[in-house]
């Protein structure tokens, strides 16, 4: 054990060991990976990377940035990397992490990465991105060595021969493959490239505060915390752009802000290169902020605090953004109306839409901030409306009808063409323009925060949906990108394009 230990460095420590080494003229091999099950492969693998220097490393990625598959990892990143250190041909093993592909091979810079069978068979279409890292270690003067041996999937064994489905949920898969199958997921996602899309809606500032408990108040009957640090994501319609630029090539962001506490610098800096955004400024208001405090152990919430000035906007304000509206919607493929009920979105701004002609999707939310005032009865005639299965009962004042019962009325009586319809556990349920009802269960195994996770949603099968897919496939699809949001902590980052086609690609094995 006490080997172990010796050989599993923080980065740090490792990043200076391997500058020691090479000064020494020692040729250093990563191998780089998630290193979940240590199968035969993976041994051959290793077996071939230690053949090609002196001293081999291996980098194993972090739980919160494995984004292979539902039930993965299978193991904590501990146990991991206390597995591959028990390898007689490793000699250094390093947690870290990979938000960025490689991020951790071209700060550590080996002489060799050694990259397994698994990567020839990539499809080239999950892992566009990876490669364009992957050429870019070439620049860093780091050699690729692409090991000898045979692939032997994680994934297939993990799909085969482990429970993570119920039954129900393993005939759907293998219906879906027949049908559909990966590489018509694929190509249908790659195709959104070409998508222009123009999205409206209230932008928020999520703000995570971290304590600890101390104990109860003598004074009070409360549980006294003691903080630790805080973090800020670009939330609510900047989410959603976010997600948008993932896959789409042009995304438009009209939303409002305060003027007296505007956070425009951060909104700008935490908005993706391709988002064009125009800020409208309301006076003697905020930017709408919501603050989440947390217990940094469990990440459990503890209670939350909104800064808003939930009022509708009117005037010149208003004036202004439905003159910009007309001017630019018809240069749009679609338009997307996000609405947390804080105020930016009027009968009149909607209106504007409406009177455009063109196709505009809703995800009209139910918050604790708008206490179910905001409701999806208020729009008419959208081409899709995703909203959850608490939003759909209030709007249709039915608490305990079968949900399958209400959607049909809920789409009628909007006029709505489309229409998702999320249950938490339960997958969603899916109605076209046609009537017709599919059901599709969740893929997600873990659940980090579910915050930011109908924004995902929302965003991906929008999209999809608008580019002619059909609502089986979407529905899939919206899934598939719920099973990873879920994973991620508030807003933190975006679902990205080549994740969700990797999830999928194991889901489908």
């Amino acid at each position: 054990m006490e080997q172990l230990k010796t050989k599993i460095l923080l980065f740090d420590e490792l990043a200076d060991k391997i500058v020691e080494l090479k000064a020494a003229g020692k040729v250093v091999v990563q191998s780089h990976g998630i290193f979940d099950l240590i199968h035969p492969g993976i041994l051959m693998h290793l077996d071939d990377a230690c053949s090609q220097g002196d001293v081999l490393i291996v980098t194993v990625i972090k739980d919160k940035d494995v984004r292979r598959g539902p039930g993965r990892p299978i193991f904590p990143e501990d146990m991991r990397a206390r597995n591959a250190a028990a390898l007689a041909k490793v000699d250094y093993v390093c947690i870290v992490n990979d938000a960025t592909p490689f991020e951790s091979v071209k700060t550590l810079r080996p002489n060799v990465l050694a990259k397994g069978q698994g990567y020839r068979g990539r499809h080239k279409d999950i892992h566009e991105k990876l490669e364009a890292e992957e050429r870019g270690l070439y620049f860093d003067q780091i050699s690729i060595h692409e090991t000898r041996g045979f692939s032997f999937s994680s994934s297939t064994i993990v799909n085969n021969f482990l429970d993570i489905y119920s039954e129900e949920t393993k005939q759907f898969i293998k219906e879906f493959n027949v049908k559909y199958g990966f590489n018509y997921v694929a190509d249908r996602i790659n195709e959104l490239n070409n998508m222009k899309v123009l999205l409206i809606g209230d932008g928020i500032i999520d703000e995570y505060f971290y304590t600890e408990p101390m104990g109860r108040s003598a004074k009070a009957n409360l549980v006294v915390n003691k903080y630790l640090s805080c973090e800020a994501f670009a939330g609510g319609a900047f989410a959603i752009a976010n997600h948008l630029a993932s896959f789409c090539g042009k995304v438009h962001l009209m939303s409002l802000i305060g003027e007296l506490d505007t956070r425009e610098e951060f909104i700008r800096q935490n908005l993706k290169p391709n988002v064009e955004v125009e800020l409208f400024t309301r006076s003697e208001t905020m930017t709408v902020i919501k603050k989440r405090y947390l217990q940094e152990n469990n990440k459990q919430k503890l209670f939350e605090i909104n800064y808003l000035h939930d009022v509708y906007i009117s005037g010149d304000i208003e004036e202004r953004i439905i003159e910009n509206l007309k001017k630019q919607i018809l240069d749009y493929d679609v338009v997307l109306i996000s609405d947390f009920g804080h105020g930016f979105i009027t009968e009149n701004i909607v209106n504007c839409i409406k009177e455009a002609g063109v196709r505009f999707g809703v995800n009209a939310q139910t918050n604790g901030a708008n206490a179910g005032f905001n409701l999806i009865t208020k729009y008419s005639d959208p081409y899709f409306v995703c909203l959850d299965e608490a939003e759909v009962r209030l709007a249709m004042q039915e608490r305990f009808m079968d949900v399958k019962d209400i959607i049909p009325t809920i789409t009628n009586s909007i006029s709505a063409q489309n229409m998702i319809v999320t249950l938490g556990n339960k997958g969603s349920i899916g109605i076209n323009r046609d009537g017709i009802i599919n059901t599709t269960p969740i893929f997600s195994s873990k659940v980090v925060d579910t915050v930011g996770a109908g924004d995902a949603f929302f965003s991906y099968t929008s999209s999809c949906l608008a580019s002619g897919m059909p609502m089986d496939a979407v529905s899939f699809v919206g899934n598939a990108v719920g099973a990873l949001a879920v994973q991620i902590l508030g807003n933190k980052k975006a679902v990205e394009k080549h994740e969700l086609l990797e999830f999928i690609h194991a889901v489908l094995k």
